[in-house]
């Protein structure tokens, strides 16, 4: 069969050219070295296991994302990963085993079988870090800490950081006794915030007044730290688990905000992300204007459990690849380059393949002229090129 365009490329699927690939190569080393001062050890898992241990504790909100096939070896199903967050837990749970907190991060492509946005990459370049072992505030403070010196490395302004409590919408869905089906039609009109559809649902659910106020409360309780008190005041008579989630999300903004008041930090008690596998605090990043989500992160303790040692965890992720294109930095630019002599074309060859190394070693971009190639040196990125002059190899402008 002969494919009409060969050279075509799947939906989703992306190639990365030299200036794009030379911005995302230059972000990842100084996100790697942010995450390193900050004492988070890279790990890199592989990019393709067995499907039991590629899903872990997420298999319901990974399954439908990944791809498939069997292992011709063993004849077991295999995936390719659509998330590095299991494989992390995997390496801290059952490969490192240590007793002490552990900080882990983690930079490499993931593959989904459909884009998560209409015209999004269906293979993301995922970074993040986590922090297992410890269940305390502090932990999710350093983690959203980091989270946002991620978007200031990498260029990415006027974001807005949206902080929540998958615990506060669980306790008040089990008090109200609502089954797994209502739970999850009730979820879905949450995150769009649709408040009539809100009001009609739960009008048709035989529930008390008090549960009704409560549930349909949680769609108006978003905006600046103030909505904690409101919540407080609105939620009172819930379960002390829904009290304790709000203290926790005031902990954290109290924490956060005395460490860093620059944060634009907005409070969402329907911010529900990841509400299938998180346990506690969740947050998130988006861009102005667009409702984009640039970064996402939360407590989702007991991940470990999978691999046969739960643990506490919290931790974020983001798109490197989407990080660079909303960036407000200044891309950056290949340096001009010298153009060297062909070596066989050359008196003194030694003394050249010495100043050549002496350049690159500075830092200089030095491309060897080929045998034979007329190209402009202009057209090679070169604004200098080495002459040999006096017996010696110097630099002339172009």
């Amino acid at each position: 069969m002969t494919i009409e365009n060969p050279w075509l490329l799947p939906q989703g699927i992306e190639e990365i050219l030299p200036e794009r690939a030379l911005e995302l190569e230059s972000l990842r080393r100084q996100l790697l070295d942010l995450y390193h001062s900050w004492g988070y050890d890279l790990v890199m898992p592989p990019f393709i296991e067995f499907l039991e241990s590629l899903l872990g504790d997420l298999g319901k909100d990974l399954d439908l994302k990944t791809f498939k096939l069997t292992d011709q070896l063993s004849g077991r199903l295999m995936g390719l990963r659509a998330d590095m967050t299991p494989q992390v837990a995997r390496i801290d749970a059952h490969v490192l085993n240590r007793e002490e907190p552990t900080r882990l991060c983690y930079m490499g492509t993931v593959l989904h079988t459909r884009a998560s946005e209409f015209a999004a990459s269906r293979s993301p370049l995922q970074v993040g870090c986590e922090l297992y072992g410890h269940s305390g505030a502090q932990s999710d403070v350093e983690v959203l800490r980091l989270m946002v010196a991620t978007l200031r490395t990498a260029g990415v302004k006027d974001f807005t950081v949206d902080l929540g409590h998958v615990g506060i919408f669980r306790g008040l869905a089990k008090a109200a006794g609502l089954s797994q089906r209502d739970e999850a039609e009730l979820f879905d009109r949450l995150q769009r915030k649709s408040i009539p559809e809100i009001e009609q649902w739960l009008s048709g659910r035989g529930l008390s007044e008090e549960q009704h106020r409560h549930l349909a409360a949680l769609a108006h309780l978003n905006g600046g730290l103030s909505v904690l008190s409101q919540a407080r005041s609105q939620l009172a008579g819930a379960p002390q688990d829904v009290l304790e989630a709000i203290d926790t999300v005031a902990d954290i903004a109290e924490r956060l905000q005395a460490l860093d008041s620059e944060v634009p930090l907005h409070i969402d008690l329907a911010e529900l992300r990841g509400y299938h596998y998180k346990t506690g605090a969740v947050f998130a990043a988006y861009l102005p204007g667009s409702g984009r989500e640039v970064a996402r992160g939360g407590r989702y303790d007991g991940i470990g459990e999978a691999f046969g040692r739960a643990r506490p965890a919290t931790g974020f992720s983001t798109d490197l690849k989407a990080l660079v294109g909303v960036s407000c930095a200044a891309p950056e630019r290949s340096q001009n380059a010298i153009l060297a002599p062909a070596p066989s074309e050359t008196q003194g060859d030694r003394a050249l393949e010495a100043k050549v190394a002496e350049l690159r070693e500075a830092g200089e971009r030095v491309i060897y002229q080929l045998e034979g190639d007329e190209t402009d040196p202009l057209d090679l990125g070169c604004d200098r090129q080495l002459s040999h002059r006096d017996g010696q190899w110097a630099l002339v402008s172009l």
